[in-house]
């Protein structure tokens, strides 16, 4: 085979046995993506790349915090991406070495598509440190975009909820705050890993000082999306105070107006009384049409003219 040749290999290879059987025996480093992987992907791991069993089982049973393990000839590392689906997490397992990597999750991950045709453009890319970065940096970066969603849909909440709180805005309110926590217990082990991985990064197999940086700028990118979610915490906790206060505040409205209509009532109710009372002489004095209209109506709404006025003038309508 040529140089050329060599050189025009296409660095991401599908799972074929045939073709990585050819690329380990070739000794030229490849990376291999498995998605949704079933028993002949697993058999190609088990039988062909002979990944421990342990690994292996770690792969089998997803939900792994982020973690980095060191194999005999290869390192298995667990990573994050987001994803814009219901907890928006993508969890990935690396196999790593300086002839491979081999990368697995059961969730879609649009993140590595664009990431196959910039490294099989990029030939400094090739070296196996970076391309572990890329994917690294791929699925960090994916972070991004979807927590600022997050904090546009907070915007819109919080203005919809000074218009009209409804019991929809409540319950996507617990939405997003428990995608937030899920967020949360995937970002901050994975910067915690990322800072005791920065100072063993020569442990990594094919390490560079160009790589190191690289890992470096990873760590940084993942302190600034751990702030993120720790501030859109705290603007989730804000917004559902805003929620309670104005449903609260709506509620206060209401027991005032029905306070101020029953208030009014109630001198009325105790003159309807009072003269509803079988006394003699109220029977024998107390009679026709003027009296009716004078104290039947009349005096009453003199009243709840009186009292309604008292309120106007207390400001409490």
């Amino acid at each position: 085979m040529t140089a050329h040749a060599e050189q025009a290999l296409p660095i991401s290879v599908p799972p074929d046995r045939a073709e990585v059987e050819a690329r380990l025996h070739d000794g030229r480093f490849f990376w291999l993506d498995l998605h949704s992987p079933g028993e002949a992907e697993f058999a190609l791991l088990r039988d062909v790349f002979r990944f421990h069993e342990l690994a292996l089982e770690d792969s089998e049973d997803f939900h792994q915090r982020p973690k980095l393990e060191d194999y005999d000839d290869f390192v298995f590392l667990v990573v994050y991406g987001a994803v814009p689906d219901e907890d928006l997490l993508v969890e990935v397992h690396c196999f790593y070495s300086e002839r491979f990597l081999v990368t697995v999750h059961h969730d879609d991950c649009p993140a590595f598509a664009e990431l196959r045709k910039r490294l099989g453009r990029a030939h400094a890319a090739r070296e196996p440190a970076l391309v572990l970065h890329a994917v690294v940096d791929a699925l960090v970066d994916s972070f991004f975009p979807i927590v600022s969603s997050l904090d546009d849909r907070f915007d819109e909440l919080e203005d919809s909820i000074f218009v009209q709180p409804s019991d929809e805005q409540l319950k996507e309110l617990f939405a997003l705050k428990r995608q937030l926590v899920g967020l949360r217990k995937a970002v901050t082990p994975q910067r915690d890993l990322f800072a005791t991985l920065s100072n063993e990064i020569e442990t990594l197999p094919g390490m560079t000082p160009e790589a190191r940086r690289a890992f470096r700028d990873v760590y940084d990118h993942l302190i600034r999306i751990s702030d993120l979610v720790d501030s859109y915490r705290d603007l989730l906790t804000g917004a559902m105070d805003v929620y309670l206060s104005t449903v609260s505040n709506r509620l206060n409205v209401v027991m005032k107006q029905l306070t101020v209509i029953a208030t009014i009532f109630l001198p009325l109710t105790f003159l309807v009384g009072f003269f509803g009372q079988n006394f003699g002489w109220m029977v024998d004095h107390v009679g026709g049409m003027g009296a009716f209209f004078a104290l039947g109506l009349g005096l009453e709404i003199v009243v709840a003219l009186f009292v309604a006025g008292m309120f106007r003038r207390r400001g409490w309508f």
